[in-house]
Parts: C-alpha cells; sequence; structure tokens
C-alpha cells in the first residue's frame, strides 16, 4: 500500500517512523510519503490560507496549493483507479474499525489535513474529478487539525495489512473486531497487591475461559458502550449467553437485543 500525507506541518507525522507502521515502511510493506503543503505555493511568503467570503472567524486554506499537491499525487491519470482522498474532518462520515479493515484493501490512499477553518470546499468538488474523496471524522469533537486524525488512521489501518502485526490471530481478538469491546485481560503474576486474577483464566479449561471471555465482551460493552448491542445480532446465541445477557437486563427479542426497562415493564 502507498499513502501520501498532505500536511503544512509534516513533522507532525513523525511518530509514522516508529513502532510497528515505522517498521513496516522499513520492510517495504507500506510505503509512507509525507507532502509540505507550502511547496505547492508560488508567492515568497509560501501562504497557504486567506479569509472566508462572506465574513466570519479565522482563515480558509486556500484551493490553488491543495489542487498543485494532490496533483503531483494523483496517481497516472485516465483509465487508473482513483485513490481514496480521505480528508479529516468533525463533518465527516465516522472512521470505525469497519472503516479502517476497508480501506485497507486499497492500493492507494492519501490524506489532505486541513487547518484553520478548513479547506476552501471547490478543492473537494475538483478533487472528485481525481479521487474517492472522503471526508472522515474520528469522533464528535473538533481538532486543531487533521494530522492527529491521520496518525490515528494510518496506524489503524496500517496494523491490518498482512505482515505488519507478527501475530494476526491478536487482531481477531480486540475491541470491535466483532462490534463489541475487548474482553479484560491478565499476565503474571496472578496474585498483585491483593488483587487476583479470575480463577477460570488459571483452570485450563479452554471451553470456560472462551464463555468467561465472550460474556466478560458482553458486560464491559453494556456498560460502555450499550449504542453497539443496538444492532447486534442475537438470534443464534446459545442459552447460556441468552441468560448472561438476561443478568445484565437484555432480552432478545425477534433476534435482536432489547433493554429491560427499570421499571420492569416490556423490553424498548
Amino acid at each position: 500500500m502507498r499513502i501520501d500525507v498532505v500536511s503544512i506541518f509534516p513533522e507532525y507525522l513523525a511518530p509514522l517512523e516508529l513502532s510497528l507502521i515505522g517498521k513496516a515502511r522499513q520492510d517495504g510493506l507500506l510505503e509512507l510519503n509525507v507532502l509540505d503543503l507550502r511547496d505547492f505555493t508560488t508567492d515568497r511568503h509560501r501562504t497557504v490560507d486567506d479569509t472566508p467570503y462572506g465574513g466570519g472567524a479565522g482563515m480558509v486554506m486556500k484551493p490553488e496549493p491543495w489542487a498543485q499537491a494532490l496533483t503531483s499525487v494523483a496517481g497516472p491519470g485516465a483509465g487508473a483507479e482513483k485513490p481514496v482522498l480521505i480528508v479529516p474532518s468533525p463533518a465527516g462520515e465516522r472512521f470505525t474499525q469497519a472503516t479502517a479493515h476497508e480501506l485497507a484493501g486499497e492500493d492507494r490512499l492519501v490524506f489532505a489535513c486541513g487547518r484553520y477553518e478548513g479547506i476552501d470546499e471547490r478543492v473537494l468538488e475538483w478533487a472528485a474529478e481525481h479521487f474517492t474523496v472522503r471526508p472522515m471524522s474520528l469522533g464528535d469533537y473538533v481538532l486543531n487539525g487533521g494530522e492527529v486524525a491521520v496518525l490515528a488512521m494510518v496506524e489503524a489501518i496500517g496494523r491490518l495489512l498482512p505482515g505488519v502485526v507478527g501475530n494476526p490471530e491478536s487482531l481477531v481478538e480486540e475491541s470491535h473486531s466483532d462490534g463489541l469491546l475487548e474482553y479484560p485481560v491478565y499476565t503474571k503474576p496472578s496474585s498483585w497487591r491483593d488483587r487476583n486474577v479470575p480463577a477460570v483464566l488459571l483452570s485450563g479449561n479452554h471451553g470456560k475461559i472462551a464463555q468467561w471471555r465472550r460474556h466478560e465482551q458482553y458486560r464491559r460493552t453494556a456498560e460502555r458502550r450499550p449504542d453497539l448491542l443496538e444492532g447486534f445480532d442475537a438470534g443464534a446465541l446459545p442459552r447460556a449467553d441468552r441468560t448472561a445477557f438476561a443478568d445484565l437486563g437484555y432480552d432478545v427479542v425477534d433476534g435482536r437485543l432489547a433493554r429491560r426497562p427499570a421499571d420492569g415493564g416490556e423490553p424498548a
């Protein structure tokens, strides 16, 4: 996979030279290029922003430097598959683990790190002729620029590439891989500061361990991210799993989980 990142702060992306992503670059599993947007300006001040039409606070990133920068990484042109252009934005679609898996299957990704009040909207309209444009958000909050989001997305995508993570099984048993949060994990010693590892994990009974972990996923998800359970397919759950959900206040109705009201009425 090839990834190009355009930013006015290319040094912000230096952490991508570290850890597994850095090793993937060294091993040739991932080609990652960082471009300075200011290299595509034409004035001596290397200006990348100007005041917004219609008034208002802040500055808007100028279109021409972006057009020049994106043209330089767009690819061979007609007949070739368009690279995916990801524009971090609080107004974009939500980036999820499923999105990371989808994007890990692409050959070319380009990230456009906006700053200030954002990039002139015409850039996205123009870019649609050369890229598959996808504004994307990490969550319902605002950052100073797109670089932090790009660091997170590149790591989430890059670690899914074949060969990047040493043990592929670790990609399966983690939060959001199956729509649920990950179960708690423990290591030696078995007793630490008067806190003991759950006995089932020391039992050697792999069936019971698997069931405990699954039920802990249910408990943790219900407590921390109950929204993830709204679309959970519970139609084929075994009796023990239905009981685990019942203990958490959920019933299975028409194959879906329904939260039992606190007053004991019908499930919502």
